[in-house]
C-alpha cells in the first residue's frame, strides 16, 4: 500500500512536475521546497520537520549535502538516491575523478584548473581541440571548444571569472553518436535484493550545449551495448539508492566513453513519454516505491525540443502520432512516434516547423 507515504521535492521544474504526477497516480503525496531551500541546510531541516516526508528527492544538484547526511543517519528519511550519490554527482571534477579513477570507467583524457597557470598547463596537455566545462556538469549550455592556443587566454578570461578560478578542461574526441541509457534500480520482486533495468538506449544531440532531439531506439553494435550497460550498472551501484540513473556516454566504433550520469530523471529520457509503457517518471517513482517495473520499449519514438513559442498547435497535432507539451517554464516538447526512430524523428521536426 502507497496511501499515507509522502515525499518531499528539493527544486521545481516541468521534471519535477512529471514525477510528481507519477507519485500521485500510485496515491502519494508530493510536496514541494524551491532550489533556494534545497541549497540551505536550515530550510531543509525546518521543511522534514513540517512535512514529515518518507521520502526526500533532491531536483537539483545543487543540495545541501550534509543535510542529506544527517537525514540518513538520523533514520528521519530516505534520500533519493542516496546522500552520497548526491555528493558524488554535485560537480563535475567530483564525479568525473570518482568514475575514471574510482571506478575505472573509461572517460576522454582531461585536468582540473583553478588558476590561469593551471588552465594554460591543462589545455597545452590535453591537446586541441578541447572543451571547457564549469563545475556544474549538467550545465551543457556551460561548455566552451578551443580550436588552438591563441584561444586559450580569451577563453579563460571569459570562463574562469564565470567558474570562480574552477574549470574541466576535457580532449575533444571525434565521436560517432552520444547516447543515454537509462538505468532503474529497485528492488527484485522474485528475489527481494537490489538489480538494474535497462531501459532502451536514446540517442541525442546537442546543438550549442543545448538538448536539440532524442530518440528511443538508439541502434548501436552488441558489443557497445553491453559496455554501455556495464558502464551504467557500474555508476548506478557507487551512486546507489533506488530510482532512475540517466548515464551520458559517446560512442566511436565500439568504444564507449563515460560523459555524466543524473541520479533522476532527465531531459534526454523526456522521449519515453511516448516509446515506453512506463515513462522514466512512471519508473523513477515505482523504483523508489519497491513496486514492480516494465522497462518495455512499446514503439520506436522521438522527442524534438522548441524554445520558441507554438503557434499552429491544431496543424502539428493533426500529424499522425504526434503529441505536443506545452511547458510553463522550461522548452515545449514535441513528441512522435512510428514504425522506426528515423520516422518518429521526421514527424517530430514537422511538427516542430510549424
Amino acid at each position: 500500500m502507497t496511501s499515507g507515504i509522502s515525499v518531499l521535492f528539493l527544486g521545481r521544474g516541468e521534471a519535477a512536475e512529471e514525477l510528481s504526477g507519477a507519485f500521485h497516480r500510485l496515491g502519494v503525496t508530493v510536496e514541494f521546497a524551491d532550489a533556494k531551500a534545497a541549497a540551505d541546510a536550515g530550510q531543509i531541516q525546518e521543511l522534514v520537520g513540517r512535512y514529515h516526508p518518507d521520502y526526500v528527492l533532491p531536483m537539483v544538484e545543487a543540495v545541501a549535502v550534509d543535510a542529506l547526511k544527517k537525514l540518513e543517519n538520523d533514520n528521519t528519511a530516505v534520500v533519493v538516491p542516496s546522500a552520497h550519490g548526491c555528493e558524488l554527482t554535485i560537480a563535475r571534477d567530483t564525479l568525473r575523478h570518482a568514475a575514471n579513477q574510482e571506478l575505472g570507467l573509461p572517460t576522454t583524457a582531461y585536468r582540473f584548473a583553478k588558476t590561469w597557470e593551471e588552465f594554460e598547463e591543462a589545455t597545452a596537455e590535453v591537446g586541441f581541440p578541447c572543451i571547457v566545462k564549469l563545475p556544474n556538469w549538467s550545465s551543457g549550455s556551460n561548455h566552451t571548444v578551443i580550436s588552438s592556443a591563441a584561444e586559450v587566454a580569451q577563453t579563460w578570461e571569459n570562463v574562469g571569472a564565470d567558474a570562480g578560478g574552477r574549470v574541466v578542461v576535457e580532449q575533444f574526441i571525434d565521436f560517432d553518436y552520444e547516447v543515454t541509457l537509462l538505468a532503474v534500480r529497485s528492488i527484485d520482486p522474485s528475489t527481494g535484493r537490489l538489480a538494474t533495468w535497462f531501459c532502451e538506449p536514446i540517442g541525442h544531440v546537442h546543438h550549442k550545449g543545448r538538448l536539440v532531439e532524442s530518440w528511443q531506439p538508439m541502434p548501436m553494435s552488441n558489443y557497445a551495448l553491453d559496455n554501455a550497460r556495464s558502464m551504467a550498472a557500474r555508476i548506478s551501484n557507487a551512486i546507489g539508492g533506488r530510482g532512475v540513473c540517466a548515464v551520458e556516454m559517446l560512442v566511436s566504433g565500439d568504444d564507449v566513453y563515460f560523459s555524466g550520469v543524473t541520479p533522476r530523471p532527465q531531459d534526454a529520457g523526456a522521449v519515453t513519454m511516448g516509446t515506453q509503457r512506463l515513462s522514466q517518471y512512471d519508473l523513477h517513482a515505482r523504483a523508489i516505491l519497491g513496486l514492480p517495473l516494465d522497462a518495455t520499449l512499446i514503439s520506436p519514438g522521438a522527442c524534438f525540443m522548441l524554445e520558441e513559442p507554438v503557434n499552429n498547435l491544431a496543424q502539428a497535432l493533426a500529424l499522425p502520432e504526434v503529441d505536443i507539451r506545452l511547458q510553463r517554464d522550461e522548452q515545449n516538447l514535441v513528441l512522435a512516434t512510428a514504425e522506426t526512430a528515423e520516422l518518429a524523428r521526421s514527424r517530430a521536426r514537422q511538427a516542430a516547423s510549424l
